[in-house]
């Protein structure tokens, strides 16, 4: 993969950074979301308690009131004129659209609260809520009907009349079904949510929104299916209106009626989605201003790194062109010295020149230790490398470190070309170093072994090459450089302190 360009690199820092935190926002609108689906779920449950609740005591004061009448003596005396009068003033609590009937057992109609002619009323539907009176001598709650006086779509809460502890008649009541629509209206917590009523088979007697378009149609699929498996439950479902809902439903243990509602699903998510795009609107903005600042900075050290190298060009160029008049000078110069005397100049300033070389490479932010003293040795690994062996960790080096420590291993190579152990071809080389961290600087320690070479004897007076090695380890490198002439080899010992890198 080919190295990416430093603005795609803090572009990516960038995104790397915005992104985890912009999904982190994102999960907690999450999170927010489905917390507040579930406070919605429940408030739903609980609004449809408390709605069956209103629905069994409006139910439960209809029943009441009509076990008042079923005691009435006119009634258990067979004074239809006279209850007549008591059963109008109980209709007329109701509102127009009621209607009271009493009936034997047969379903024959015995007296009507519309109507004086009860010869002329046909019988009675629904028989099956009837016989259910006269056997249990309870009161019962019927399903929406079809009624036979007016053709019209009734619900009837009926109750028996007793005469010594028998069931004598049917005592009907049939309230307006407008009474069961107030009701839901007034209960329904705003127009965002759906709330119906609905008898034991499943049928819409009740609704809002549009009651009068879902009047008497069997509740949506999926509330359905689900609401004679138990008797209270919470799920999703849609509406006969084709609204997503979060919805609940109760059924009442007096009618067996059951009360549904729900509320929208997008009335849920809508702050989900704004928080969403809020959020991702901000964080875009950030993401943007960061990649701006990103492509700035990324331009401004551009332009610090091109400028770098163009001075590190225009250094590398002065250095080449003072070594090359070095060189120049030193032809001049050594026209009447010895052929040993150029050579050992000309070798110097070689190893100078590739300790510069490699630091060019760099870019002059210093350079590995192995690198400089394979550079340095290079000319003498050329014939036989197989007779210099280095080993020690990586040691980074200064520029300064780089220059002088090039020098002195240069320096050791050639007196040992000359007089040591690289002057024959039996001899070698061992080049060792290691970091010590005893004092408050790290020092370097390297140590020059030769063995296998020429009998060695100490010189009579020091040349200018240890001279040179031991000045230069302890004038620029503030440390200190032995030379041993040992009968084996000569060992050569320099201790230096190790500078940051740059």
């Amino acid at each position: 993969m080919s190295k990416l360009t430093l603005p795609v690199r803090l572009a990516l820092l960038v995104t790397g950074t915005m992104l985890p935190l912009i999904v982190f926002a994102v999960g907690i609108a999450v999170y927010n979301y489905k917390q507040d689906r579930n406070d919605a779920t429940r408030r739903v449950l609980e609004n449809v308690r408390s709605m069956r609740l209103v629905l069994d005591s409006e139910v439960q004061r209809m029943t009441g009131g009509l076990q008042v009448l079923a005691l009435t003596n006119s009634l258990r005396n067979d004074d239809f004129q006279n209850f007549r009068r008591i059963a109008l003033g109980f209709v007329d609590q109701y509102g127009k659209g009621g209607l009271v009937l009493i009936s034997d057992r047969s379903g024959r109609l015995l007296f009507s609260s519309a109507t004086e002619d009860t010869a002329s009323l046909p019988p009675r539907g629904h028989l099956e809520i009837i016989e259910k009176v006269f056997a249990t001598r309870l009161p019962q709650y019927s399903d929406l009907f079809t009624g036979a006086i007016d053709g019209r779509q009734v619900l009837t809460v009926e109750v028996p009349v007793l005469r010594n502890g028998e069931a004598i008649y049917d005592l009907c009541f049939s309230p307006p079904i407008s009474i069961f629509q107030d009701l839901v209206e007034k209960q329904q917590p705003d127009k965002l949510w759906t709330v119906s009523l609905l008898d034991n088979k499943g049928i819409v007697f009740a609704r809002a929104p549009n009651p009068s378009e879902t009047f008497g149609k069997r509740a949506s699929p999926s509330l359905y299916a689900e609401m004679f498996r138990n008797s209270e439950a919470s799920l999703p479902a849609v509406s006969l209106d084709g609204v997503a809902l979060a919805a609940a439903y109760t059924r009442s243990q007096l009618t067996g009626w059951t009360v549904a509602a729900g509320v929208a699903e997008s009335s849920l998510i809508a702050p989900l989605w704004r928080n969403i795009a809020i959020t991702s609107l901000i964080g875009g903005i950030l993401l943007l201003t960061g990649l701006t600042f990103a492509v700035r900075m990324a331009t401004t050290i551009a332009r610090g790194e091109m400028l770098h190298d163009l001075l590190i060009e225009e250094l590398n160029h002065r250095v080449k062109n003072t070594l090359a008049l070095m060189q120049a000078i030193a032809v001049q110069t050594f026209r009447s010295s010895s052929r040993d005397e150029r050579t050992k100049f000309e070798g110097r300033l070689s190893a100078l020149a590739e300790a510069h070389n490699l630091l060019s490479q760099e870019k002059w932010a210093g350079s590995e230790l192995r690198d400089v003293i394979a550079r340095a040795l290079q000319p003498f690994l050329l014939n036989s490398p197989e007779r210099i062996h280095m080993a020690g960790p990586a040691v980074p080096l200064s520029p300064r470190l780089a220059v002088v420590l090039s020098m002195i291993v240069h320096e050791i190579a050639t007196n040992a070309a000359k007089y040591g152990a690289l002057s024959n071809e039996t001899g070698g080389v061992t080049l060792e170093w290691k970091v010590i961290a005893d004092a408050p600087k790290l020092r370097l320690r390297l140590i020059w072994t030769e063995i296998g070479g020429p009998p060695v004897t100490a010189p009579v007076q020091r040349g200018f090459g240890s001279r040179l090695i031991e000045r230069s380890a302890r004038d620029q490198l503030g440390g200190e450089a032995t030379v041993d002439f040992l009968p084996r080899g000569v060992v050569c010992t320099v201790i230096c302190t190790l500078d940051e890198a740059r």
